[in-house]
């Protein structure tokens, strides 16, 4: 099992060293072979290990790979943890990647980084691997690291663009920020338990529950409490969560493809997939989910409405990334960990879609992005159409589409929290934040969509010309994509309430709300009848049938409201004020700081007063010993005869 293992995590690793020490010499149909091929045979193996578990009965497997180190008794190891929770993983990273991996050779064909790009895609599958097979912190942080390392190569790929430059820092400082907290998060895990593998963790932690530490002095702070909001503050930033979401729009910088994997099966997901994994220590801290619940309701709620003005595709889609990352996390401070899991599963492959399909449209419209200048584009671009139909479908979580059934499960998971005795006023400000968001999330959608494929055809002549269909090696993997944008939530009974993760996530029975779901639910028509009759289709509807009121048929009311709502759309537009905040508030205030150290500390202090200052002191007493050295005998032989007669005077006085 083990050499099956090395060979998931370690294909994508070997195709993209190649690709990328060699890229020049075997050329770009090579490089692009020998990535693709090994993140295939990471697909591939994938699903085989999906059959192994949920055909041949096999138990999860968990060892240690090798010892990197052990200090003070402590090991640092690679070692694997495969359970069910593993296999989903492996099997959405995996699959989403290598329809990236194919789509980019259409996308990136005439860039002159075509190589570099293949080897930090393929080495970002690899680093996402390592880190959901992981079976222990080091190697959890390692991934986690490894991700936001590549991200960052990638969203400034185009490294001669000033916005891409400014766009991957952005997202390395703010990621920096959050893990700075999960850093201090697992020192609080290794203090307390004294190991770093998650089975001896999690079997420590029940033992955790009284003892408590002071942050600050003479306030109690219970220790599972603090860790769990450490290692949140780390999902805060890889997962994009407010406030640390800013780096995560400007990340459109990065080629489309790119943005695909970060924003689909990648490192958005990492955050959700380690609080899943973390159960054992969340169920025991009801504070820690208390705030990851109040945490993804704002970002799911407030995230949405800035998809609503956004006039880029990418970016009207990557603030939708945001806002269903919110419902995942959500889910997860409801102690819904299988209905984020399963969220996060469909949600990979109906935003893939959404991406890839927007790639498609820039590439057809010579890459333009903004949706003004686009419309009609159904006739001219019939797969393309199809596939995003289905993908925005999937998105407001329409029946019968994935995202419905993942949904529809979370908002019915959050309703349900709210009547628990644990319960608070933020359960039910999340439930409100979520079904609101379905109205939103609707709404964005198909004003995306309708701007970008009816309505009056808005671009230039030239590009009217030139427009059809993209070539096959970027409309198969749409059509592969759609197929489980639809199918994928037919799953919900066997994933989220049944038995299938068994001991890979933990519920507490006062807290297991997917449980109690679970005795109403009676299959997958009963859940549609269901969800059909409930307050979040309606919503759908609505928001639907606003989006082609407004821009279809009286594009007027848009222009008015925008001129009404002054204020609100500025707002809006200036996505809260928050990139203000950090760069003309934080970031100003760091430089400002470091000026002024450099100016008082290093100039006059450092350099003026111990380097220059001593340096001149020296200079001084050279300058007064030079005088003495005259060159005289008889100076030199008078200031002995003075010495002498210090001396005797000194000594005579004394005795």
């Amino acid at each position: 099992m083990q050499n099956l293992f090395l060979t998931i995590a370690l294909a994508p690793l070997v195709g993209s060293i190649l690709a990328g020490l060699f890229g020049k010499q075997i050329g770009r149909t090579a490089s692009h072979w020998v990535t693709i091929s090994g993140v295939a045979v990471s697909c591939a193996l994938s699903f085989y290990v999906m059959k192994l578990f949920l055909i041949d009965g096999m138990a999860s497997y968990n060892e240690s790979v090798y010892t990197w180190l052990v200090s003070d008794g402590i090991k640092f190891e690679v070692g694997f943890l495969v359970d069910k929770l593993t296999a989903i993983m492996l099997v959405v990273v995996t699959f989403v990647s290598l329809m990236v991996h194919i789509y980019t050779i259409g996308y990136m064909k005439d860039d002159p980084g075509y190589q570099r790009f293949f080897s930090y895609i393929a080495l970002f599958t690899f680093s996402m691997l390592m880190l959901v097979m992981a079976n222990n912190f080091m190697q959890l942080f390692f991934g986690w690291e490894a991700v936001g390392l590549v991200s960052y190569l990638l969203i400034g790929f185009w490294y001669t663009r000033d916005t891409a430059i400014f766009a991957n820092l952005k997202a390395f400082l703010v990621n920096r920020v959050g893990d700075f907290g999960f850093l201090l998060g697992i020192a609080a895990v290794l203090m307390y338990t004294g190991s770093l593998d998650y089975a001896t963790v999690f079997a420590k932690i029940p033992g955790l529950t009284e003892t408590t530490m002071q942050i600050f002095p003479g306030v109690d702070w219970s220790v599972i409490t603090v860790m769990g909001i450490l290692l949140f503050v780390g999902a805060m930033g890889k997962s994009a969560q407010v406030p640390l979401h800013v780096w995560l729009p400007d990340s459109m910088e990065g080629p489309t493809p790119i943005s695909a994997l970060i924003h689909a099966a990648t490192m958005v997901t990492a955050g959700i997939f380690m609080v899943a994994r973390m159960s054992p220590i969340y169920e025991f801290t009801t504070t820690a989910l208390t705030f990851i619940l109040f945490i993804g309701a704002v970002t799911a709620l407030f995230m949405g409405f800035l998809g609503l003005i956004q006039n880029d595709i990418k970016r009207v889609v990557a603030y939708s990334t945001l806002s269903q990352l919110g419902y995942m996390t959500v889910a997860l401070g409801a102690s819904a960990y299988s209905a984020a899991i399963f969220h996060l599963m469909t949600h990979a492959f109906f935003k893939a879609l959404l991406f890839l399909g927007a790639g498609a449209v820039i590439i057809a419209m010579h890459h333009e992005q903004d949706m003004r200048k686009m419309g009609g584009l159904r006739k001219y671009m019939p797969i393309t159409y199809i596939t995003s139909l289905i993908g925005s479908l999937a998105l407001i979580g329409f029946p019968g589409f994935a995202g419905f059934f993942s949904k529809d499960t979370i908002i019915e998971a959050v309703h349900l929290s709210t009547t628990l005795d644990h319960a608070t006023w933020v359960h039910t400000f999340a439930y409100y934040a979520i079904l609101a968001g379905v109205f939103i999330t609707a709404l964005y959608s198909f004003r995306m969509f309708f701007l970008v494929f009816h309505g009056k055809e808005r671009m230039d002549d030239h590009t009217r010309e030139h427009l059809h269909e993209c070539s096959a090696v970027v409309t198969v993997p749409l059509i592969l994509l759609a197929i489980p944008s639809v199918v994928a939530g037919y799953f919900l009974g066997d994933v989220v309430f049944g038995d299938y993760f068994g001991d890979a996530i933990m519920f507490s029975e006062s807290k297991n709300v997917i449980g109690m779901l679970g005795e109403d639910y009676h299959g997958i028509v009963g859940f549609i009848q269901h969800g059909i009759m409930g307050p979040a289709f309606w919503l759908a509807l609505a928001g639907l049938f606003t989006a082609w009121f407004i821009y279809m048929k009286r594009p007027d009311i848009a222009d008015t409201a925008k001129q009404k709502l002054g204020f609100l759309h500025k707002l809006l537009d200036n996505k809260y004020y928050m990139d203000d905040l950090y760069i003309k508030g934080f970031a100003a205030g760091g430089r400002l700081l470091g000026k002024g150290l450099w100016k008082q500390g290093d100039v006059n202090v450092i350099d003026g007063l111990m380097v220059n200052g001593s340096a001149a002191v020296i200079n001084w007493f050279a300058g007064v010993a030079r005088v003495v050295q005259t060159g005289h005998l008889y100076h030199y032989a008078f200031a002995m005869i003075l010495g002498l007669l210090g001396l005797l005077s000194w000594f005579i006085l004394g005795a």
